[in-house]
């Protein structure tokens, strides 16, 4: 059986469904779990022998060297397998869920958990918290993979796995819901919770029991019961705040860091290099207790009131975490956040057992840890419960949101907004409040934007009679009907499928009146039903490479949508509603230009893009503007990125204008006039486009490729738009393997493209040396008496040409398809040069015929120009 025969079998077993995702989320929480404990194993133990390797050598030079070797390392393996791995985690997770393409999957998340290990075991003042959301969220996004699931689907598990992860890692379960719910996802719908819940809960239950052998905590700190009075309040605020202030200052100096460690323009090991041995040289310079940072935050917690040693520990910690992160490091700031809030939560219980004889340097520490982690990471619920459940003490929980919230609140104030959202601004990606799950794609369903009247082909219908609907409809598929049941669905792109014997579909046959469309049609075509949310609908159209999906109800066919129809919903949604325009790129944006004197009839166009090809594309363009007396408009596109605007992006043109050059002086030597401009676009198609209007444009001459593997396009995304839109002629050209221009085979079908490229033949033409031409005219074996009053009449045209009067033929030839025709006289008389027309209205019926045009230019291996004369000033939309 087929592998396609059998995902069309289980496919409906495999949509997202509440069984599926528990069942996942439990998967995910183990996973999670392992990893979580692999990664606090790996990095104690590779801790605990550079502590050991420091005691038997001298530590002001095997700690830096320690930290250089492994921060090396580290980021080499960063660097060179998956530099999404760098930094916390949790922005890139952020990003993530925010639908911002940011790689996640299971290589992401095991170069992070083996990078995490090394740079944790180096001796960087970072955590193991927010390495453990990344390994979680890159192994769910990695499983989600394996079955066809939803986006939203597929970002539950991923917010799933990023909550099991930090929740093995505190041993909390509750506080890696909160902080989906809070951080990451923002998002209380009943599946996210419960996926989130039990992932979470999974997680926390195999860390305990992995690492104690039991679901107790196992902490020093449950020996501790909190208590306070009513005096102690001010002490608490005061705490808050000052939390508040440091969490602000300790954020904008982890940016001021990543922005001072960018300025260096070094690769990622060196930076990670550097951090480790400048850590290292630090760390030698502090006390001993200071080369390992396990026990440093217990240790602030449960030791007796010490005001030099907690100031140290917290202004040596600040240091090394901004030292250490802005590199880039595999690292957290969880960890780091709790060890400076409890420092600081020590120095204000010292004070307030001073003033207030009161003895609970411990009950502040604990909530120093809950404000600064609020203050930092700007999710005060999360601080809260993250301590609680590490002590369980409800004394406890008094004091600590009096600080955490009051942190939050000053922190706030001093440096609005998410840290994680500022990480993901220095580099390029803003997420905002528009990317929400209850946004239009999950609130509307298929239903509600689907077309009602759909065009239908029959089962029944020949070959034939869909070609003319297909010249006659601007649709590129129709659904098959058989009594008023789908049976299939046809697009034009499967008139042109090759099948096993590499033949296309029409070649073997004598004529269209004998295939049906049931023998040709996808069968048991991708459906949804109206009750589907678009979310789902556009993720089958992405997954299956599809542009429309039927709606049904059982088999019955009540409406069709499209990703226009998508496209359309959603620009209304943003406009409140009203009707908008069809969403368009940015207008590109001219960057370099250079002009010559405008003493030309008109203007020819030449893209250029590939050195290889530019000079024999910019000879036959000189060729053309020598003949019509035209000038040359050289344009070179240099894309940039979607989330970037053109007129704001810096680019490099430094190989663009190079390429420039070289026209500049070919055109010099040749005497024309020629223009050189340089655009920065999201889309090549566009601004080529933009180009013909602005510069008015009468002819385009560009390369092309002879062939697509572009679904639904006739020839490739950019031509495809070129021919459909462009205003002025169009001369694409397919160069051969050898550069000769001699003998010319030219197909001639009547139609309005003929005598455009009749008329750009004698410029072509003075290409080569003595040129020979022969026109042709395709006719079907069954044709007795062949009409050639075309040839008879292009054969006059060119016969006026005094060069050309000797050199010119006219033979028909008999053949099954034009393709045919012309690749067998290719192949059998050795032409250089074959030319064939398409015109815009015309493209879906070469489709059908097998598209003529790439039949050709993939069968043949001389150069194939492909010609198509000017339309309109406003083209129809298709």
């Amino acid at each position: 059986m087929a592998l396609s025969e059998l995902t069309q079998r289980f496919r409906p077993w495999l949509q997202p469904r509440k069984g599926l995702a528990i069942a996942e989320a439990c998967i995910i929480g183990l996973v999670a779990a392992l990893s979580a404990v692999f990664l606090k194993v790996g990095s104690s133990s590779l801790g605990t022998w550079r502590v050991q390797t420091s005691e038997n050598f001298p530590v002001i030079l095997i700690l830096p060297a320690i930290g250089l070797g492994f921060g090396f390392i580290a980021g080499w393996l960063v660097n060179r397998f998956a530099p999404e791995a760098s930094g916390s985690g949790i922005p890139q997770v952020k990003a993530t869920l925010a639908n911002v393409p940011i790689a996640l999957s299971w290589r992401v998340a095991i170069v992070k958990l083996i990078s995490a290990i090394i740079t944790l075991g180096s001796g960087m003042a970072l955590g193991r918290q927010g390495p453990t959301v990344h390994v979680g969220a890159g192994l769910a996004a990695g499983m989600s993979r394996w079955v066809p699931t939803s986006p939203d689907h597929r970002r539950q598990m991923i917010a799933a796995g990023a909550g099991a992860g930090l929740a093995a890692a505190f041993n909390a379960p509750l506080t890696g819901v909160l902080f989906i719910i809070e951080e990451l996802l923002q998002d209380l719908s009943g599946l996210t919770l419960g996926t989130a819940i039990i992932a979470s809960f999974i997680g926390g239950v195999v860390s305990r029991l992995l690492g104690g052998g039991s679901l107790q905590l196992n902490l020093e700190l449950m020996e501790h019961s909190s208590k306070f009075t009513l005096a102690e309040i001010p002490f608490f605020l005061l705490l808050g705040i000052l939390a508040g202030c440091l969490g602000a200052l300790f954020n904008r100096g982890l940016i001021a860091s990543s922005k001072i460690y960018q300025s260096f323009h070094l690769s990622l090991p060196l930076k990670m290099a550097l951090a480790g041995c400048v850590s290292g040289l630090l760390v030698a310079m502090l006390p001993e207790s200071f080369r390992n940072y396990a026990g440093l935050r217990e240790y602030m917690i449960i030791s007796e009131p010490n005001i030099s040693f907690a100031a140290i520990a917290f202004v040596s910690q600040f240091l090394l975490t901004l030292i250490a992160f802005g590199s880039g490091a595999p690292g957290g700031l969880f960890a780091p956040s709790l060890i400076l809030g409890s420092c600081l939560g020590h120095l204000v219980g010292v004070s307030a057992s001073y003033f207030l004889q009161v003895d609970s340097p411990t009950t502040y520490a604990l909530a120093g840890m809950g404000g600064f982690f609020s203050a930092v990471s700007k999710v005060p619920i999360t601080a809260i419960v993250i301590v609680f459940e590490m002590t369980t003490d409800f004394n406890l929980v008094l004091p600590l949101m009096i600080v955490s919230v009051a942190a939050y609140l000053v922190s706030e104030k001093v440096i609005p907004g998410s840290l994680y959202d500022k990480l993901l601004q220095l580099k390029g990606i803003t997420i905002t409040k528009a990317v929400s799950p209850e946004g239009i794609l999950t609130k509307l369903t298929a239903h509600d934007v689907m077309q009602e009247q759909v065009e239908t082909l029959d089962a029944e219908m020949t070959l034939e009679e869909a070609m003319q609907v297909f010249s006659r409809s601007h649709h590129r598929g129709f659904p098959v009907v058989e009594n008023g049941k789908l049976v299939g669905i046809i697009t034009q792109s499967d008139f042109v499928t090759q099948r096993d014997s590499d033949s296309y579909i029409l070649r073997d046959r004598q004529s269209p009146q004998d295939v049906l469309l049931r023998e040709i049609m996808i069968h048991s075509p991708m459906t949804v039903k109206p009750k589907h949310h678009l979310s789902h609908v556009l993720y089958l159209l992405d997954r299956y490479q599809i542009s429309r999906l039927p709606v049904v109800e059982g088999r019955k066919l009540i409406g069709i949508i499209t990703r226009a129809d998508i496209i359309r919903a959603q620009a209304e949604h943003l406009n409140y509603g009203n009707l908008t325009p069809e969403s368009q790129p940015e207008p590109s944006y001219v960057v370099y230009q250079t002009r010559s004197p405008n003493i030309g009839r008109g203007r020819l166009l030449v893209p250029v893009a590939n050195p290889e090809t530019a000079a024999i594309l910019l000879q036959m363009a000189a060729a053309i503007a020598r003949d019509r007396h035209y000038e040359i408009e050289c344009v070179q596109i240099i894309l940039v990125s979607r989330h970037s605007s053109p007129s704001e992006t810096a680019v490099r043109t430094a190989k663009s204008r190079r390429l420039l050059r070289q026209a500049e002086v070919l055109a010099k030597k040749w005497r024309i006039p020629l223009h050189t401009q340089i655009r920065v676009a999201h889309d090549p198609a566009q601004a080529i486009l933009e180009t013909i209007q602005e510069r008015h444009i009468n002819l385009i001459l560009m390369g092309w490729k002879g062939e697509t593997s572009t679904p639904g396009k006739i020839f490739g995304n950019v031509v495809d738009t070129i021919i459909r839109q462009a205003t002025c002629d169009v001369m694409l050209i397919k160069l051969g393997k050898t550069t000769h221009f001699n003998r010319w085979l030219v197909t001639m079908a009547g139609g309005p493209n003929a005598a455009v490229a009749i008329k750009l033949l004698p410029a072509l033409v003075t290409l080569g040396n003595d040129p020979y031409i022969r026109l042709t005219q395709v006719f079907k074996p069954s044709q007795l008496k062949p009409e050639i009053t075309v040839l008879a009449k292009a054969v006059r045209i060119l016969m006026r040409r005094r060069k050309l009067s000797s050199n010119v033929v006219a033979i028909p030839v008999q053949a099954d398809s034009v393709a045919e025709g012309v690749i067998n006289l290719v192949k059998t008389e050795s032409y250089d040069v074959v030319v064939v027309g398409a015109s815009r209205e015309g493209l879906l019926q070469q489709a059908v015929q097998g598209n003529i045009p790439e039949a050709i230019a993939s069968g043949v291996d001389c150069t194939v120009i492909l010609v198509r004369g000017a339309i309109g000033q406003t083209p129809a939309k298709s």
